[in-house]
C-alpha cells in the first residue's frame, strides 16, 4: 500500500494541536506495518529542518495560484524511518506559523492552503511516487479531493490518477470558511458553490465541505462519532453531506505512544506498576501518596483523588464543570486540575481552591512531566467535555489504571465501557446529559464504587489492561485504505 499523508502539522517539527500526534504516530505504525508512505508537509516558521535527516532540496516546481503560477521549493529529508516532504515557499509558508498568529487566523489561509494542495499533487511527479491512497487531514488539506476529482483523475500521467482520497476529520468546528469571491483566485468553477454535493455551506466557500463531498471515504476519529455527525446537533452544518455520504463514513480510533506513556517504565513515577504486577495497587498507592505529599493534599489513601487535565474553557466543559466545582468538593474526595485558561476563570478556580484547602489543588498551564505524576497518582480522571476530538487523553489516563468520568455521547463511549452497563468489563463511568447535575451523578457513581475496595481494585486493573496501541489503530487504517481503493477500482 503507497500512501500520501498530508498534514499541517508533524509532532517532532511543529505542533498547535493534538493533529501533530496522529500525524507523527500513524505514519509510523503505518510503514511498520508495511506500507510505502510519504508525509508531505508545508515547511513553516516552526518546523526544525535540522531534525530531519538527510533533508535534501529536489527541485522546484510550479504551481497554480489564481490566473498565474507561484514556484515552489521541494525538500525531502526523514524523520526516523518516515520519509518527509517540505512543501517550501518563503511568503505562504516559511515565514509564517500553520494557522495564524498573535492577531488571529491568516487572511489568506485559502490561498496558503490551496497552493499547498495543489503542490501535493504536483510534486509526486517530481518525486515519481504514485499512491494509492492520498490520506488528507483537516481543512487545510480540504482541497485536494476536489483538485483530484477536478485535475488529477482524468490525466492518465499523473502519479495519482489511480489512487483515491482519504479525508480525515479531526475539528469538525474549525472549517475554513472563506468568501465565494475567492473561487476564480483557487481555480476552482463557481458552479460547484452549491450546498448539496458542493463546497458552499452558510453563503462561504467551506474547505472541509470540500473534502467531505468529494474525497472517497470519510475518516473520522471512532465509530460513534461517524454515527453521530449525521445528526443535526453534532454535524455542526455538514450533517446533510455525512448522511447522503454514509456508506462512505467509518470512524478509526486512534493509538497511544506507549513509548511515552507506560507506568510499567515511566522514570517520573516514584515506583512504577503495571497490569502484570502481582498487585499493580502496590505502586499505584505509592504514586498517590507521593503526589498527595507534593501538592500538600491531605494524606488519606482511602480518599478519591480526582484530576482534571486540559484547558478551561467551553469546548472543554468549564461550563457545566464550574458548577460542579464546589459541590463535588463538598463530598469527600480530592481535586486537581492542571491546565491554561483566562484570567477570570482561573481566578474562579483559585477561590475554590482556597475555600478547600488540602482537598483542591490548581496547576496553571500544561506540563507533561506532572501530567505524567497526576495520572500515576490518581483514582479518576474528569473529562467534561460534549465532544472530544480524540481519546488520547482518556486512553492514556486508563493505562495508568485511572478510571475515566466521560459524557456519554462525547465520542469517548468508543474508548470507555460503562460500569452501569457491563460491571464485570466497564472501565468508566458515562454520565448521560450534558448538565453539571447529571456530572455530579457520574462522579457519585465512581465514589460509590471506590468504597468497594476490591471492585475497585479490578476496575483499575481492567484499565491498565486495555490495548490503544498505535499497532491496533495502524491496522484499522489500512483497513479503510483497502476500503478507498475498492472503490477506485469499482468506479
Amino acid at each position: 500500500m503507497k500512501v500520501a499523508f498530508v498534514t499541517p502539522e508533524l509532532l517532532s517539527l511543529v505542533r498547535r494541536t493534538s493533529l501533530a500526534e496522529i500525524s507523527e504516530f500513524l505514519p509510523q505504525t503505518l510503514i511498520q506495518l508495511g506500507a510505502d508512505l510519504r508525509v508531505f508537509l508545508p515547511y513553516h516558521e516552526d518546523v526544525e529542518g535540522a531534525r530531519l535527516m538527510d533533508l535534501t532540496h529536489v527541485g522546484k516546481i510550479d504551481v497554480g495560484d489564481g490566473e498565474g503560477t507561484v514556484k515552489i521549493d521541494i525538500h525531502v529529508g526523514r524523520l526516523g524511518e518516515v520519509p518527509v516532504v517540505l512543501v517550501d515557499h518563503p511568503h505562504l509558508f516559511r515565514s509564517r506559523h500553520p494557522y495564524g498568529d498573535e492577531n488571529g487566523p491568516y487572511a489568506d489561509n485559502w490561498r496558503r492552503y490551496s497552493v499547498f494542495c495543489r503542490a501535493v499533487l504536483a510534486a509526486l511527479r517530481l518525486l515519481d511516487f504514485k499512491p494509492d491512497v492520498v490520506h488528507c487531514l483537516d481543512w487545510t488539506s480540504g482541497l485536494l479531493p476536489l483538485i483530484h476529482q477536478l485535475e488529477v483523475a482524468g490525466d492518465k500521467t499523473h502519479p495519482a490518477c489511480r489512487a483515491g482520497t482519504f479525508f480525515g476529520i479531526h475539528n469538525l468546528a474549525m472549517q475554513g470558511s472563506f468568501e465565494r469571491e475567492i473561487l476564480p483566485k483557487i481555480n476552482v468553477p463557481h458552479e460547484l458553490f452549491q450546498t448539496v454535493s458542493g463546497i458552499e455551506l452558510g453563503g462561504k466557500v467551506n474547505f472541509m465541505k470540500a473534502g467531505a463531498e468529494y474525497c472517497t471515504v470519510i475518516g473520522t476519529h471512532s465509530p460513534s462519532t461517524a454515527e453521530r455527525v449525521q445528526t443535526v446537533e453534532r454535524g455542526d452544518g455538514l450533517d446533510e453531506t455525512f448522511r447522503r455520504r454514509r456508506k462512505e463514513l467509518v470512524g478509526v480510533l486512534s493509538g497511544i505512544d506507549y513509548r511515552a506513556w507506560d507506568p510499567a517504565h515511566d522514570p517520573l513515577l516514584p515506583q512504577a506498576f503495571s497490569v502484570d504486577d502481582k498487585d499493580p495497587s502496590v505502586g499505584k498507592r505509592k504514586c498517590k501518596a507521593t503526589l498527595q505529599a507534593g501538592l500538600r493534599l491531605d494524606n488519606g489513601p482511602r480518599t478519591p483523588l480526582v484530576t482534571i487535565i486540559g484547558r478551561f474553557d467551553t469546548d472543554s466543559g468549564f461550563d457545566i464543570l464550574a458548577e460542579a466545582l464546589t459541590p463535588m468538593l463538598e463530598r469527600n474526595l480530592q481535586l486537581v486540575l492542571m491546565g491554561p485558561g483566562s484570567p477570570e476563570i482561573l481566578e474562579r478556580i483559585r477561590t475554590v481552591e482556597q475555600t478547600f484547602v488540602g482537598r483542591c489543588r490548581v496547576i496553571e498551564g500544561y506540563n507533561v512531566n506532572t501530567a505524567h505524576t497526576l495520572l500515576g497518582g490518581a483514582d479518576m480522571l474528569i473529562m467534561p467535555a460534549h465532544y472530544h476530538a480524540s481519546n488520547a487523553l482518556c486512553a492514556i489516563a486508563m493505562r495508568y489504571g485511572v478510571a475515566p468520568v466521560v459524557y456519554a455521547h462525547s465520542g469517548l463511549e468508543d474508548t470507555v465501557v460503562d460500569v452501569a452497563s457491563d460491571a464485570k468489563k466497564g472501565t468508566g463511568f458515562l454520565f448521560p446529559q450534558y448538565t453539571s447535575s447529571s456530572l455530579l451523578d457520574g462522579i457519585d457513581e465512581a465514589r460509590a464504587l471506590y468504597k468497594k475496595a476490591s471492585e475497585w481494585k479490578s476496575l483499575s486493573q481492567r484499565c491498565l489492561a486495555q490495548d490503544f496501541s498505535w499497532q491496533e489503530s495502524g491496522r484499522n487504517y489500512l483497513k479503510a485504505y483497502r476500503r478507498v481503493t475498492r472503490r477506485v477500482r469499482g468506479r
